[in-house]
């Protein structure tokens, strides 16, 4: 019998889940409400690009409550709204920014969207999605000094651990920056976050699981970890037609057992916000242009059933989050 009291997240789940994070934070439930607020990114304003990183089309991850023309509170609002008939009502709400990088902007700007967002009722923090190369020392100063008062927590887009896939998805930014930033973030006392994708072009399955040492040495508080979706019209869909056996796309139960290994090997105090991540059916690329299936996506399978799928594998192999840890 497993003895889940020498864990250090304390419950009985077989990974440091985010939830129950919450839920220890917060004594109760909380809901994220995400917002637009009409960010751009460096990669699309020119300064470092137009394009964008390869895979990215924001549209297939972004609520339909979420509307840059209306203001923060409206949006919140209507965010609060949307939940209320999905779930049983929270207790505290996060605001979540997450379209595009929610740091690209002068200070002064960020004051006002950030405090708006933090006006609303029972509004008990923010998180805020960016890219590392989108923060400096004075909005990490800034941001330190509401954690004194809020929850704050920055959400860095890192995405693989290679700098030759972060060149190769346009990223315009290596794996060092992404690392430096991340320790100073976590050196001001801020909740740190980062996000990956599986499943990236030219990374084999064992050069991602080599990224759980790598991971697992940094200050992080959070990751989300995602799987690789083509989204129609992007230049990796393109890029996928011309050279699809430079990709390896996970079949879900082949996931299920990536994560299982991967999780084992991750550090403990590392909470899991989310395995994998859902795009509407509409969005995904569904062929390689010459009639071939792509066979990347798993159907309209949602979040929990994968999840569900996750746990009962740990189950099944009595294995846990950071088994292997070293």
């Amino acid at each position: 019998m497993l003895n889940f009291e020498r864990f250090p997240w304390g419950h009985s789940r077989r990974f440091n889940s985010y939830t129950e994070h919450i839920r220890k934070t917060f004594g109760g439930r909380m809901q994220k409400v995400v917002v637009n607020a009409g960010f751009t990114c460096p990669n699309r304003d020119g300064s470092k690009g137009v394009c964008g990183c390869t895979y990215c089309d924001n549209e297939a991850f972004n609520p339909s409550y979420c509307n840059p023309v209306e203001p923060i509170h409206s949006q919140i609002a209507q965010g609060i709204s949307f939940h209320l008939v999905r779930y049983r009502k929270a207790s505290k709400y996060l605001v979540y920014f997450q379209p595009f990088s929610n740091t690209y902007a002068p200070l002064p700007k960020l004051k006002i969207l950030y405090e708006e967002a933090l006006a609303y009722p029972d509004v008990a923090g923010l998180v805020i999605g960016t890219r590392p190369d989108c923060i400096d020392d004075d909005k990490l100063d800034y941001l330190m000094q509401l954690s004194h008062k809020y929850y704050i927590q920055i959400e860095y887009g890192i995405e693989s651990c290679y700098d030759r896939t972060l060149n190769r998805i346009n990223r315009q930014h290596n794996y060092s920056i992404g690392e430096q930033v991340i320790r100073k973030t976590h050196e001001r006392g801020i909740k740190t976050g980062a996000h990956f994708i599986f499943g990236l072009p030219g990374e084999s399955p064992d050069e991602m699981l080599a990224c759980a040492k790598m991971i697992s040495e940094l200050p992080l508080d959070s990751v989300k970890f995602h799987q690789l979706q083509i989204v129609q019209g992007t230049k990796i869909a393109r890029e996928f037609e011309e050279n699809p056996s430079d990709f390896h796309h996970f079949s879900l139960e082949g996931y299920v057992a990536f994560i299982v290994r991967f999780i084992e090997r991750l550090n403990p105090a590392i909470v899991i916000e989310r395995f994998s991540g859902e795009v509407p059916p509409r969005f995904m690329k569904s062929d390689t242009g010459n009639g071939q299936p792509v066979q990347q996506g798993w159907g309209l399978i949602r979040y929990d059933a994968v999840l569900r799928l996750i746990e009962q594998e740990l189950e099944r192999q009595d294995t846990w989050q950071g088994k292997y840890y070293t």
